[in-house]
């Protein structure tokens, strides 16, 4: 949560000094990530209500991060929102095929039952909803986008990325990433990324960005494990 409210601030600091000016793409995620923040709850909302809710933010947030349309900035922001919001994946309806990527371990109560913080989720959506209010508002008449410039992520990743495909309903697929040059898979993998565009690169000295992983596959699970 504490790297979410970093680059939340980072955001609004941006928009307020006028370094960002969100283009056509990054106001069109912003618009349906906000949509799922205020999503309403039913009259009298249960656990798993407020649970889906937040799933539901999570899996738009993933569909947008992944989609390639937004810019750098909005790219870290979403990637942010997504690592905060890891709790709620596969909760509280599990992913219908067993090789379903998931992020991270469910967490658990005391008494071993599945429990996931939505308190502290939910207490993030009224400062989110105004951040994405903004980012989602149309742009003022003759203003041209401006991007504000944003350092590369790098981290060392060990063990293997596995590419999840789906493609037909409930059938899923795994693939491990192997390196062009000398076909390891093990790692370690150094990860470099813009925010547009990951290369992966190998303890042997090759480099690969034809890799086929969505960014969520490579951001999340190095995210989670390091």
């Amino acid at each position: 949560m504490r790297e979410l409210l970093h680059r939340v601030e980072w955001a609004e600091r941006a928009l307020d000094a006028g370094r960002w000016r969100p283009g056509p793409g990054d106001s069109a995620a912003a618009a349906a990530v906000r949509a799922r923040l205020a999503a309403p709850l039913p009259a009298r909302p249960d656990a798993d209500a407020r649970d889906r809710r937040l799933q539901r933010l999570l899996r738009t947030v993933l569909h947008h991060l992944d989609g390639g349309a937004v810019s750098p900035p909005a790219a870290a922001l979403l990637a942010a929102m997504a690592r905060a919001f890891l709790p709620w994946h596969a909760f509280p309806n599990p992913p219908v095929a067993a090789a379903a990527p998931a992020y991270g371990t469910p967490v658990c109560a005391a008494d071993g039952t599945a429990a996931v913080p939505t308190g502290a989720g939910e207490a993030l959506l009224p400062r989110l909803i105004g951040l994405f209010t903004v980012l989602a508002a149309p742009p003022v008449p003759g203003a041209v986008p401006r991007t504000p410039v944003i350092g590369p992520w790098r981290i060392v990743h060990e063990g293997r990325f596995r590419r999840h495909g789906r493609p037909a309903p409930g059938v899923w697929t795994a693939e491990t990433v192997h390196c062009p040059g000398c076909g390891a898979a093990d790692g370690p993998w150094r990860v470099t990324c813009d925010w547009r565009v990951a290369v992966l690169g190998c303890a042997c000295g090759a480099e690969t960005r034809e890799h086929g992983l969505a960014f969520s596959e490579i951001w999340l699970p190095s995210a989670v494990d390091g």
